[in-house]
């Protein structure tokens, strides 16, 4: 069951990154050309949040279940050591918790903004952010932190 769900975490984060980079990019080409926000635009907010949710519930059961993160709890004072297993035990958790801490905020704060170009510009701002630390937080095939395919 673990390798399922480390597959499906795999294949998720694709999801993330493409509703996230297509969410920017509506809110940047609404924001800076002065756009109406449509319903269109209200659902890739929605949906790039929601899809950001479902990875974040799967990263926590892999988090619970991983023998790497038990490991590291098991053996702290070895293991804080070595910088791939900090940041699977750590860094990975900490900014993936943020990104979607600033992911939620900017959502539900573009949904109540009056205007329409408030309603981009949080999203602009706030997705961005969340992108931003979605690309530093992937254990990349060529991250310096820590190694995967990009496909497991």
């Amino acid at each position: 069951m673990y390798q399922s769900f480390t597959y499906v975490h795999s294949i998720v984060r694709w999801l993330v990154l493409f509703s996230l980079i297509y969410s920017v990019y509506r809110a940047y080409k609404g924001y800076f050309q002065g756009l109406k926000f449509t319903e269109r635009d209200n659902l890739t907010r929605h949906w790039a949040a929601t899809i950001a949710h479902i990875q974040l519930v799967i990263g926590i059961i892999l988090y619970s279940q991983s023998p790497t993160i038990k490991y590291f709890w098991e053996n702290f004072d070895q293991a804080i050591t070595d910088l791939e297993s900090t940041f699977f035990g750590l860094i990975h958790i900490i900014l993936m918790l943020l990104a979607i801490v600033f992911l939620t905020i900017g959502s539900a704060l573009a949904k109540r903004k009056p205007t329409d170009s408030a309603k981009f510009k949080t999203m602009l701002i706030w997705f961005s952010l969340a992108l931003l630390i979605i690309f530093i937080a992937i254990p990349w095939p060529f991250s310096p932190l820590a190694h995967r395919p990009y496909i497991r």
